[in-house]
Order: C-alpha cells, then structure tokens, then sequence
C-alpha cells in the first residue's frame, strides 16, 4: 500500500448543548471518530454525557501538532474554551 502524501489530523469539541458538557478530542478520521460519537461509542466520558454535537474543530497535517493542540486545549480554562468555540460558531450549531 503506498504512503500518502498527506494525512489530516483533527482536534475537535463535543458537547450536548450550547454552553453544556465540553469535551476535547483528537482524531485521524474525523468521519468515522464522528459517526462512533453519534452511536455513542466513541468515548465512555462522551457516552456518559451524550455528546454528540460537533461545535468546534481544527485540521492539521502532523499528527504531532495536533496531540499538542488537544493537550492544551484540555488545559484551558472552561470559559476560554466557551470563548473559542463562540469566536467561530456563536450559535453552537451541529457542525456534523
């Protein structure tokens, strides 16, 4: 099988409701990390708190990079990760 190229690396937040239970985390296939979440089968904490609305993400190309930004994103404070993901969708619509 051949390398790719290029591979993208996702960080993401879920949550269950605008301002509700975040969670913050990283993933080589959005898609199929995504539809897990959605069959509740993607984290035992995101099970437990039934999130499954995709609010927030961002894509890197080194997988490196993204494990970092996941880790200090876990890092923040709660409002400066409420602050981040309403600079970019106010509304907290289902980005999925």
């Amino acid at each position: 099988m051949p390398k790719r190229a290029y591979h993208n690396y996702w960080v993401y937040i879920l949550t269950n409701k605008p301002r509700g239970v975040l969670h913050i985390g990283f993933s080589g296939g959005i898609d199929d990390r995504m539809e897990r979440h959605k069959l509740g089968e993607g984290s035992s904490f995101a099970s437990k708190y039934k999130l499954t609305k995709l609010v927030y993400f961002e894509e890197y190309q080194y997988v490196n990079e993204a494990i970092a930004r996941e880790k200090q994103l876990k890092n923040w404070h709660r409002q400066w990760k409420i602050n981040l993901v309403e600079k970019e969708n106010p509304n907290w619509d289902d980005l999925w």
